[in-house]
């Protein structure tokens, strides 16, 4: 893993490599992203009010042990949507995304993920 952590005044502490991908499809369509940080822009596709779609992020950095942090980034209706990683196995994990905002949405959000290596014993 390829990370450089600084802790000087007005710099960011963190991996400072990353990588992009973009969903095909739908909201239910997995992706692959071999990087410990990356950015997922999802397809357009309808969610419903209280509607969730999950998919799997495919990344051979992701042990079982590890913690995946993600969040919605930026485009789309702010607020409008919880986010949440599971499932985070060898090779990969799931993220569910749910429509909070009250009525149905059809925007491409960018969602942000980070690897934080972990280790069972």
């Amino acid at each position: 893993m390829t990370s450089v952590f600084e802790a000087v005044g007005g710099k960011a502490i963190g991996y400072v490599s990353g990588g992009a991908v973009t969903q095909a499809t739908n909201k239910g369509t997995g992706v692959t992203l071999n990087t410990t940080s990356g950015q997922v822009t999802l397809n357009n596709a309808a969610l419903a009010d209280g509607a969730e779609a999950t998919f799997t992020v495919t990344n051979d950095k992701v042990a079982a042990t590890d913690t995946v942090i993600v969040n919605h980034a930026n485009t789309g209706t702010a607020g409008a949507y919880v986010v949440q990683a599971s499932a985070i196995a060898a090779g990969s994990f799931k993220v569910t995304v749910g429509n909070v905002s009250g009525g149905a949405l059809s925007e491409a959000i960018v969602l942000n993920y980070n690897v934080v290596k972990g280790a069972a014993s």
